[in-house]
């Protein structure tokens, strides 16, 4: 008989220019960026829904790539993610996540567009709660999902974040009172 192992978390703390986030890989991948300013707390929570009985640990050192890819993004420095990633998700949200990772950075979708991406177009609601329960903040990224309006909707990073992120990508446009304007 084979006993499975349970996989080490292993997690982190980005403290950069204002930024704090916690992240978290298996050895598969990144598997978690939390909010602006989240708990310890939360991550482990979340570790213990997604990954039941995984010793969470910290380690820098298995952490250092990502942080650094995440830190070069922050600083605009660099448009895309190249280094793993190892999501756990029912087959309609990995569907929804890669359809995040296709939109090109700079650029903005609606839910309506992320439906249709997945041949689901009647689904808009499920792909609106499939990009809420998104582990992967920025690198998955969810901030670039707004409504059909062009006005900023729901994001677990809350819209603080969102704007922030979206001015990172759009210089010299402006996000405001909830809608982006070019």
């Amino acid at each position: 008989m084979e006993v499975k192992t349970k996989p080490m978390i292993y997690w982190t703390l980005l403290v950069h220019d204002g930024w704090n986030l916690y992240l978290a890989a298996t050895l598969k991948g990144l598997c978690f960026i939390g909010s602006q300013n989240q708990t310890f707390v939360e991550l482990s929570d979340w570790a213990n829904k997604h990954f039941p009985g995984s010793p969470v640990v910290p380690d820098d050192g298995k952490l250092q790539p990502y942080l650094t890819e995440l830190i070069e993004y922050l600083q605009g420095k660099r448009k895309c993610f190249t280094k793993p990633i190892d999501y756990k998700g029912t087959p309609f949200q990995l569907a929804v996540w890669n359809a995040l990772c296709e939109i090109p950075y700079g650029q903005t979708k609606s839910y309506s567009d992320i439906a249709n991406h997945i041949q689901k177009p009647a689904a808009v609601r499920a792909v609106g709660a499939a990009i809420g329960a998104n582990p992967i903040l920025i690198t998955v990224p969810c901030h670039r999902v707004i409504g059909k309006s062009g006005k900023l909707t729901g994001y677990r990073g809350g819209l603080e974040m969102k704007t922030q992120l979206l001015k990172l990508e759009w210089e010299g446009s402006q996000v405001n009172g909830g809608a982006l304007h070019v």
